[in-house]
């Protein structure tokens, strides 16, 4: 009764239809109002409340919370993104964590209504956390998580399938087709770019990065000139000894250079990848002077962060060079698209998909929540790369620990390996 009263307190709690059979027959979800925004409730007598701001994929997540302890309360409001002061209707005056989307602006607002209701956690559901000021969270105690480690190949899969689909016109011939104007072979019909034993540049060599770049090297045999900072020589190391395989095999060895400029990759590629975060350095990366460099047949691919190209610059640039190609995935003013660019038929675009794979989505909600878990329960901080623990093991071999925290050094949180 007690705690029905908190909740209470919390919300004006409605019942509103009848209850269903939930995670693998061992919970019951129901729906319910929380100051007005339709909720789906599992493990109602938990004593910890979790809020999550979207329905989430799979099912493991959601026993890794009631594991926990946790009251789990998912938003059914209707609209995509959810407003600040939606969120903090969901929230409410008794709310001890959330996870959250990275289309919400999580910052004083959000982390100072969240304290302010009791929070002691909060995870992004999503590996980059651009949407969240960390440092207002830290400020007010509140560890932020993040889901890494499951989305590499994913992305990196989907990067090259824009690639491909760009170089090939696939979606032009696809609209071509189905609007019934194929009328028979012709030498000339959307001819595209043969990328066997081209360049592929990247820029930025981390995780993401360097799975495209073996998946294009190897599947074509191109050679590979990147741009990073720092030297990835892991990667450089595979592409030579694949290289070594080739020539002993009578093929043409394929090749691997990191240079100093992101200018120079642009130069020499036949088809440039973005893979490197988004800060003050990398905003409008991509501009009309860079833009110029690339060779007029090139293919310019972005599944990382929308602002890293200067949008308008690259519709312009389509426009006026209609064998030149992109692939985009993400877009600076997300979910607009700059004007004129959805007009370009040589540009490739779709809605955000790159982790839109089944296992990498629901590892994203498994790793959400153990973050949450994680956290509510007094678990210390895994932070190590190796995360599969938490998602591919039986529920009982998981880790205890929190999968990913990015201030868990600057909240001095306990790590596993102390």
């Amino acid at each position: 009764m007690a705690l029905a009263r908190a909740f209470a307190s919390v919300a004006s709690l409605t019942r509103q239809g009848e209850s269903k059979l939930g995670f693998a027959g061992k919970a019951f979800a129901s729906t319910t109002t929380v100051n007005g925004v339709p909720v789906e409730v599992h493990n109602e007598g938990g004593s910890k409340r979790v809020v999550v701001t979207k329905t989430l994929p799979g099912e493991r997540w959601l026993q890794f919370l009631i594991n926990a302890g946790c009251r789990v309360e998912v938003s059914k409001h209707p609209d995509v993104i959810l407003s600040n002061a939606t969120i903090k209707q969901l929230m409410g005056t008794k709310c001890d964590g959330v996870i959250g989307q990275l289309t919400e602006d999580w910052g004083s607002e959000l982390f100072e209504a969240l304290k302010q209701a009791g929070g002691k956690a909060y995870s992004n559901y999503a590996v980059g956390y651009n949407n969240v000021k960390v440092d207002e969270a830290t400020k007010r105690g509140i560890p932020v998580g993040n889901t890494p480690g499951v989305l590499t190949e994913t992305t990196a899969e989907l990067a090259a399938a824009l690639t491909l689909a760009a170089a090939r016109r696939v979606p032009e011939a696809d609209v071509f087709m189905r609007s019934g104007k194929y009328k028979g072979w012709l030498p000339s019909l959307f001819v595209g770019q043969l990328l066997q034993n081209k360049t592929v540049g990247i820029i930025g060599a981390g995780r993401i990065g360097a799975a495209y770049a073996r998946m294009m090297v190897e599947g074509h045999k191109m050679n590979l000139v990147y741009f990073d900072p720092y030297p990835n020589k892991q990667l450089e190391d595979y592409i030579r000894l694949y290289g070594e395989l080739l020539r002993h095999r009578g093929e043409p060895p394929v090749a691997v250079k990191r240079v100093e400029t992101v200018e120079e990759v642009l130069k020499e590629a036949d088809v440039v990848s973005l893979h490197c975060n988004l800060d003050a350095s990398t905003r409008h990366l991509i501009n009309s002077q860079r833009l110029a460099l690339m060779k007029p047949t090139a293919v310019l691919v972005n599944a990382a962060r929308g602002p890293c190209i200067d949008e308008a610059a690259l519709v312009a640039h389509l426009k006026a060079n209609p064998e030149f190609r992109c692939g985009l995935d993400v877009f600076e003013d997300e979910p607009a698209m700059k004007p004129g660019l959805a007009d370009c038929p040589n540009a490739v675009i779709v809605p955000h998909i790159a982790s839109a794979s089944l296992w990498t989505r629901s590892g994203m909600a498994t790793l959400a929540a153990a973050n949450v878990a994680g956290i509510l329960s007094g678990y210390p901080v895994w932070n190590k790369q190796d995360i599969l623990g938490f998602v591919d093991k039986p529920l009982a071999a998981a880790p205890h620990a929190a999968p990913s925290i990015v201030n868990a050094k600057e909240l001095k949180l306990k790590m596993v390996a102390e």
